[in-house]
Parts: structure tokens; C-alpha cells; sequence
């Protein structure tokens, strides 16, 4: 994808949309890019994307038949160690270059990444955990008025 600076950037998210201008872009408002640039959709079409990243139109009225390759995704899977979070949650490779196209990296359309906690469980989770803290600070409490009362009494009998 095109970053807000204009570099290549990459992202896992894969929500897609035509835009005003037939430019195929992230949720977000980034220009998805091909091998060749930025990826225009024509007018009128459907869009099916293939699992090899192969961008396919049909026209939305008239003879379906007729289908049309547009451009290609550029799917890349370059090392772990060599990427970068930037400031705009877009990964980039660190030595600011751009990666290179990997054959057997496949798309699964229709499927969007989510998050892999449970919402509820870690709910619960951290109130358990909250009732623990507290319980552990009232027995710490306990224990110094114990020992404060303690050194009154050795205090008064000494």
C-alpha cells in the first residue's frame, strides 16, 4: 500500500474499497498498490480479488462474460526482524526500501484478521486480578496496625 508519505508501506488488514475515483484503497484512505503503482477500478464493474492477489472485474450490468484482469495486489512477507511500526501503524522495512513480491503468500477473501483475545475473558480476568490486589493490600494494612499495636503494648510494659 501507499503510506501517508507516499512510500511503500504494509499492512495486514485487507478491508478494500473503490473510491470516488475508481481507485481501489484501505479503509483507511491508503491506495492499495500493485507491481505497477496504484490500482484503478473501471466504472460499472464487480470486483473479486483472487488468492493470489489477482484483481478481477465483471460489468455490473449487461453480459457477465466478459471478465477482465485489472492489476495484481502486491503481496509481500519480508522477515519479521527486518520491519518497522512507523507513527501511522503501517509497517515499513527499516532500511526504507521496498520488498519483494513472494509467490506463496496467498489471500483469503472474505476473511478479515481480528483481534485473538476474548473480550469477555480478559473482562473477567482483570477483575479477578483488581480483587486479589486489593485483598493483598487489606491483609498488608492488617499486618501494620498488628505491628503497630504490638510496639504500643512492648512501649508500655517496658
Amino acid at each position: 500500500m501507499q503510506g501517508p508519505d507516499g512510500k511503500e508501506a504494509y499492512t495486514r488488514n485487507g478491508s478494500f474499497a473503490v473510491n470516488a475515483n475508481g481507485v481501489l484503497q484501505t479503509r483507511t484512505g491508503q491506495n492499495v498498490l500493485s507491481d505497477g503503482g496504484t490500482i484503478s477500478v473501471p466504472p460499472d464493474t464487480q470486483l473479486t480479488i483472487g488468492k493470489e492477489g489477482t484483481i478481477s472485474t465483471v460489468p455490473a450490468s449487461g453480459e457477465k462474460t466478459q471478465i477482465s484482469e485489472v492489476a495484481r495486489i502486491k503481496i509481500v512477507n519480508p522477515p519479521e526482524k527486518n520491519l518497522v511500526r512507523g507513527d501511522d501503524g503501517l509497517f515499513h522495512l527499516k532500511d526504507g526500501g521496498t520488498a519483494d513480491v513472494d509467490e506463496s503468500v496467498v489471500l483469503h477473501s472474505g476473511a478479515l484478521e481480528s483481534s485473538n483475545v476474548n473480550a469477555a475473558e480478559a473482562l473477567v480476568n482483570m477483575i479477578t486480578l483488581s480483587r486479589h490486589f486489593d485483598l493483598q493490600m487489606k491483609l498488608l494494612q492488617n499486618a501494620e496496625q498488628n505491628a503497630a499495636k504490638a510496639s504500643q503494648v512492648m512501649v508500655v510494659t517496658g
